[in-house]
Protein backbone atom coordinates (compact mmCIF):
# COMPACT_ATOMS: atom_id res chain seq x y z
CA UNK A 1 0.00 0.00 0.00
CA UNK A 2 1.18 3.50 -0.84
CA UNK A 3 -0.12 6.43 1.23
CA UNK A 4 0.98 10.05 1.29
CA UNK A 5 1.03 10.90 5.02
CA UNK A 6 0.99 8.88 8.22
CA UNK A 7 -2.02 10.77 9.56
CA UNK A 8 -4.16 9.21 6.84
CA UNK A 9 -3.43 5.66 7.99
CA UNK A 10 -2.32 6.05 11.62
CA UNK A 11 -5.09 3.86 13.16
CA UNK A 12 -4.08 1.03 10.80
CA UNK A 13 -0.30 1.11 11.30
CA UNK A 14 -0.22 1.99 14.99
CA UNK A 15 1.06 -1.44 15.99
CA UNK A 16 2.82 -2.41 12.78
CA UNK A 17 6.58 -2.85 12.60
CA UNK A 18 8.23 0.37 11.43
CA UNK A 19 11.33 0.27 9.22
CA UNK A 20 13.33 2.96 7.46
CA UNK A 21 14.92 1.69 4.26
CA UNK A 22 16.74 3.43 1.44
CA UNK A 23 16.17 3.32 -2.29
CA UNK A 24 17.55 5.60 -4.95
CA UNK A 25 19.45 7.62 -2.38
CA UNK A 26 16.31 8.44 -0.36
CA UNK A 27 14.94 7.12 2.91
CA UNK A 28 11.39 5.78 3.10
CA UNK A 29 9.20 4.88 6.08
CA UNK A 30 7.73 1.40 5.74
CA UNK A 31 5.22 -0.30 8.02
CA UNK A 32 5.02 -4.09 7.97
CA UNK A 33 2.51 -6.64 9.21
CA UNK A 34 2.31 -10.22 7.97
CA UNK A 35 2.25 -10.20 4.18
CA UNK A 36 1.32 -6.53 4.01
CA UNK A 37 3.56 -3.48 3.81
CA UNK A 38 2.67 0.18 3.63
CA UNK A 39 4.88 3.12 2.72
CA UNK A 40 4.18 6.76 3.55
CA UNK A 41 5.83 8.39 0.57
CA UNK A 42 4.80 12.03 0.82
CA UNK A 43 2.37 14.30 -1.00
CA UNK A 44 2.12 14.73 -4.75
CA UNK A 45 2.70 12.63 -7.85
CA UNK A 46 6.50 12.73 -7.79
CA UNK A 47 6.67 11.59 -4.17
CA UNK A 48 4.16 8.85 -4.95
CA UNK A 49 6.17 7.73 -7.97
CA UNK A 50 9.35 7.41 -5.91
CA UNK A 51 7.58 5.57 -3.08
CA UNK A 52 5.92 3.15 -5.50
CA UNK A 53 9.24 2.31 -7.13
CA UNK A 54 10.84 1.81 -3.71
CA UNK A 55 8.16 -0.52 -2.36
CA UNK A 56 8.15 -2.59 -5.56
CA UNK A 57 11.93 -2.98 -5.70
CA UNK A 58 12.40 -3.63 -1.99
CA UNK A 59 9.36 -5.84 -1.27
CA UNK A 60 8.35 -7.45 -4.60
CA UNK A 61 4.57 -7.23 -4.04
CA UNK A 62 1.97 -9.02 -6.15
CA UNK A 63 -0.48 -6.09 -5.97
CA UNK A 64 0.02 -2.39 -5.25
CA UNK A 65 -2.71 -0.20 -3.81
CA UNK A 66 -2.99 3.57 -3.46
CA UNK A 67 -4.75 4.41 -0.19
CA UNK A 68 -5.59 7.68 1.55
CA UNK A 69 -7.66 10.84 1.40
CA UNK A 70 -9.52 12.31 -1.56
CA UNK A 71 -11.70 15.31 -2.26
CA UNK A 72 -15.34 14.85 -3.25
CA UNK A 73 -16.47 15.92 -6.72
CA UNK A 74 -20.16 15.21 -6.15
CA UNK A 75 -22.36 17.27 -3.83
CA UNK A 76 -23.94 14.12 -2.34
CA UNK A 77 -20.64 12.84 -0.94
CA UNK A 78 -19.72 13.32 2.71
CA UNK A 79 -16.56 12.99 4.74
CA UNK A 80 -15.97 9.32 5.48
CA UNK A 81 -17.49 8.01 2.23
CA UNK A 82 -15.31 5.36 0.59
CA UNK A 83 -14.45 5.03 -3.09
CA UNK A 84 -12.81 2.00 -4.69
CA UNK A 85 -12.51 3.30 -8.26
CA UNK A 86 -12.77 1.17 -11.35
CA UNK A 87 -10.69 3.70 -13.25
CA UNK A 88 -7.94 6.19 -12.33
CA UNK A 89 -7.26 9.18 -14.58
CA UNK A 90 -4.19 11.43 -14.67
CA UNK A 91 -5.57 14.93 -15.17
CA UNK A 92 -2.20 16.06 -16.50
CA UNK A 93 -2.11 13.88 -19.60
CA UNK A 94 -5.57 12.32 -19.66
CA UNK A 95 -4.23 8.76 -19.38
CA UNK A 96 -6.54 6.18 -17.83
CA UNK A 97 -5.77 2.97 -15.97
CA UNK A 98 -8.36 0.33 -15.13
CA UNK A 99 -8.19 -1.35 -11.73
CA UNK A 100 -10.44 -4.29 -12.60
CA UNK A 101 -12.42 -3.87 -9.37
CA UNK A 102 -14.77 -1.36 -7.77
CA UNK A 103 -16.87 1.31 -9.43
CA UNK A 104 -16.53 4.94 -10.42
CA UNK A 105 -13.65 7.19 -11.39
CA UNK A 106 -10.86 8.83 -9.42
CA UNK A 107 -8.88 11.65 -11.04
CA UNK A 108 -5.40 12.65 -9.88
CA UNK A 109 -4.56 16.35 -10.01
CA UNK A 110 -1.15 17.98 -9.51
CA UNK A 111 -2.13 19.95 -6.40
CA UNK A 112 -4.83 20.19 -3.72
CA UNK A 113 -8.04 21.05 -5.58
CA UNK A 114 -10.21 23.90 -4.36
CA UNK A 115 -13.96 24.23 -4.85
CA UNK A 116 -13.79 25.67 -8.38
CA UNK A 117 -11.14 23.22 -9.50
CA UNK A 118 -13.21 20.32 -8.18
CA UNK A 119 -16.17 21.45 -10.28
CA UNK A 120 -13.93 21.72 -13.35
CA UNK A 121 -12.49 18.24 -12.84
CA UNK A 122 -15.95 16.74 -12.37
CA UNK A 123 -17.09 18.24 -15.68
CA UNK A 124 -13.95 17.26 -17.57
CA UNK A 125 -13.59 13.67 -16.41
CA UNK A 126 -16.93 12.56 -14.94
CA UNK A 127 -15.05 11.56 -11.80
CA UNK A 128 -16.42 11.12 -8.30
CA UNK A 129 -13.27 12.11 -6.37
CA UNK A 130 -9.87 13.75 -6.76
CA UNK A 131 -6.52 12.98 -5.17
CA UNK A 132 -2.88 13.76 -5.99
CA UNK A 133 -1.11 10.41 -5.99
CA UNK A 134 -3.15 7.47 -7.34
CA UNK A 135 -2.31 7.93 -11.02
CA UNK A 136 1.42 7.96 -10.26
CA UNK A 137 1.08 4.78 -8.19
CA UNK A 138 -0.96 3.18 -10.98
CA UNK A 139 1.65 4.02 -13.62
CA UNK A 140 4.49 2.71 -11.46
CA UNK A 141 2.61 -0.54 -10.94
CA UNK A 142 1.87 -0.83 -14.65
CA UNK A 143 5.56 -0.44 -15.57
CA UNK A 144 6.35 -3.49 -13.45
CA UNK A 145 3.38 -5.50 -14.72
CA UNK A 146 1.68 -5.53 -11.31
CA UNK A 147 -1.99 -5.39 -10.44
CA UNK A 148 -3.12 -2.01 -9.14
CA UNK A 149 -6.02 -1.09 -6.88
CA UNK A 150 -7.05 2.07 -5.05
CA UNK A 151 -9.09 2.75 -1.95
CA UNK A 152 -9.83 6.36 -1.11
CA UNK A 153 -11.92 8.06 1.55
CA UNK A 154 -13.50 11.51 1.28
CA UNK A 155 -11.87 14.01 3.64
CA UNK A 156 -13.18 17.24 2.09
CA UNK A 157 -16.53 17.73 0.42
CA UNK A 158 -17.20 19.20 -3.03
CA UNK A 159 -18.08 22.66 -1.76
CA UNK A 160 -15.13 22.88 0.64
CA UNK A 161 -11.85 24.57 -0.28
CA UNK A 162 -8.88 23.19 1.62
CA UNK A 163 -6.69 26.06 2.91
CA UNK A 164 -3.63 26.48 0.73
CA UNK A 165 -0.51 24.62 1.87
CA UNK A 166 1.68 26.11 -0.85
CA UNK A 167 5.15 26.63 0.57
CA UNK A 168 4.66 24.06 3.34
CA UNK A 169 5.43 20.88 1.39
CA UNK A 170 9.12 20.12 1.00
CA UNK A 171 10.96 18.53 -1.93
CA UNK A 172 10.26 15.04 -0.57
CA UNK A 173 6.52 15.64 -0.41
CA UNK A 174 6.55 15.99 3.39
CA UNK A 175 4.05 18.41 4.89
CA UNK A 176 5.77 20.85 7.27
CA UNK A 177 3.03 20.79 9.89
CA UNK A 178 4.83 22.93 12.46
CA UNK A 179 5.49 25.69 9.95
CA UNK A 180 1.92 25.63 8.73
CA UNK A 181 0.59 25.72 12.30
CA UNK A 182 2.66 28.83 12.99
CA UNK A 183 1.30 30.41 9.82
CA UNK A 184 -2.29 29.51 10.68
CA UNK A 185 -1.91 30.94 14.20
CA UNK A 186 -1.51 34.41 12.72
CA UNK A 187 -4.36 34.06 10.21
CA UNK A 188 -7.67 33.76 12.10
CA UNK A 189 -9.57 33.31 8.85
CA UNK A 190 -8.05 29.85 8.57
CA UNK A 191 -9.19 28.64 11.98
CA UNK A 192 -12.75 27.61 11.17
CA UNK A 193 -11.96 25.71 7.94
CA UNK A 194 -8.97 24.01 9.57
CA UNK A 195 -11.07 22.85 12.51
CA UNK A 196 -13.64 21.47 10.10
CA UNK A 197 -10.96 19.79 8.00
CA UNK A 198 -9.30 18.25 11.07
CA UNK A 199 -12.62 16.82 12.25
CA UNK A 200 -13.45 15.40 8.81
CA UNK A 201 -9.94 14.03 8.31
CA UNK A 202 -10.06 12.20 11.64
CA UNK A 203 -13.35 10.59 10.66
CA UNK A 204 -12.03 9.73 7.20
CA UNK A 205 -8.92 8.08 8.65
CA UNK A 206 -10.98 5.91 11.02
CA UNK A 207 -13.28 4.75 8.24
CA UNK A 208 -10.46 4.02 5.80
CA UNK A 209 -8.39 2.09 8.32
CA UNK A 210 -11.36 0.07 9.56
CA UNK A 211 -12.10 -0.98 5.99
CA UNK A 212 -8.46 -1.92 5.33
CA UNK A 213 -8.25 -3.90 8.57
CA UNK A 214 -11.44 -5.79 7.76
CA UNK A 215 -10.27 -6.58 4.26
CA UNK A 216 -6.85 -7.75 5.45
CA UNK A 217 -8.54 -10.02 7.96
CA UNK A 218 -10.77 -11.47 5.27
CA UNK A 219 -7.83 -12.08 2.94
CA UNK A 220 -5.83 -13.72 5.72
CA UNK A 221 -8.75 -16.02 6.51
CA UNK A 222 -9.13 -16.99 2.86
CA UNK A 223 -5.40 -17.72 2.60
CA UNK A 224 -5.58 -19.95 5.69
CA UNK A 225 -8.57 -21.87 4.34
CA UNK A 226 -6.86 -22.34 0.98
CA UNK A 227 -3.75 -23.67 2.73
CA UNK A 228 -5.82 -26.09 4.79
CA UNK A 229 -7.59 -27.37 1.66
CA UNK A 230 -4.28 -27.94 -0.10
CA UNK A 231 -3.02 -29.80 2.99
Amino acid sequence: MVAALEREVRPLIRNWRRRVREHGGRSFRFFEKGNAVLVCGGMGPEAARRATEAIIVLYRPVVVESVGFAGALEESQRAGDLLEPRQVIDAGDGSRIETGVGTGILVSFRSVAGRDQKASLARAFGAQAVDMEAAAVAKGSQVHGLRFHALKVISDEAGFTVPSIEGFVDANGEFRAAGFAAHAATHPGLWAPLIRLARNSAKASRVLCACLEQRMGTEAGEATRASELRG
